[in-house]
């Protein structure tokens, strides 16, 4: 992984394996502007959630190696991404933190918990309607959030609650972690200066 211009909040960088070749720049203080293109149409509709949702700039740019499948494009998507929310966030301190969001989708609704913890962590319950969804196994959605916790040094917790359509499902999760890291990256005015934990440091 190549740092390649980290300003601020923000956060570019590159990733070439002979599996993938993935940029991404994310700004955490965007406007939920995005440009995502990486070869996997429904993967690039649950990306354009998470920025536009979560009010983060974010281009993402991948090329995967589809004669296999999806498998390697979307982990190391979630592994990329994760990595440059970590770097954005920087020492971490004034955040929030942590955070509770639910988001509906029709017949759907999901539950998504975040603390900005620098403990990578992830829990992820669900009951999916369907076995794949955009010719993405559901086992690769858990598979994504898993490596985005992990890099992201983040403690994740997810629950759908309900749903009937697989699509509705996955869609709901994706926006309810896009309100939750919104709203658990945002500055507490009356603590800017201070990391947020009585340790003193936000680290594994």
């Amino acid at each position: 992984m190549n740092e390649l211009q980290p300003k601020g909040r923000t956060a570019s960088l590159s990733r070439q394996t002979r599996e993938t070749s993935i940029q991404v720049e994310l700004n955490l203080d965007g406007s939920g502007q995005f440009q995502i293109q990486t070869g996997i149409g429904f993967f690039d509709h649950m990306l354009a959630q998470l920025a536009f949702h979560g009010l983060f700039d974010l281009r993402i740019q991948a090329n995967g190696d589809f004669g296999v499948d999806f498998h390697h494009t979307v982990e190391d998507c979630g592994l990329i991404l994760g990595e440059a929310f970590d770097r954005a966030l920087g020492e971490r301190k004034g955040l929030a933190r942590m955070a509770v969001q639910y988001a509906p989708m029709d017949d759907s609704l999901a539950r998504v918990v975040v603390d900005l913890s620098g403990r990578p962590y992830s829990v992820i319950k669900a009951r999916w309607a369907a076995h794949e969804v955009g010719r993405i196994p559901m086992s690769l959605w858990e598979h994504f959030l898993e490596s985005f916790a992990l890099r992201s040094r983040s403690n994740l917790h997810i629950k759908v609650l309900y749903g009937r359509d697989g699509h509705h499902q996955v869609e709901a999760v994706f926006k309810a972690l896009a309100r939750s890291l919104c709203a658990a990256s945002r500055f507490e005015p009356r603590r800017l200066d201070e990391v947020p934990s009585t340790k003193g440091a936000l680290n594994v």
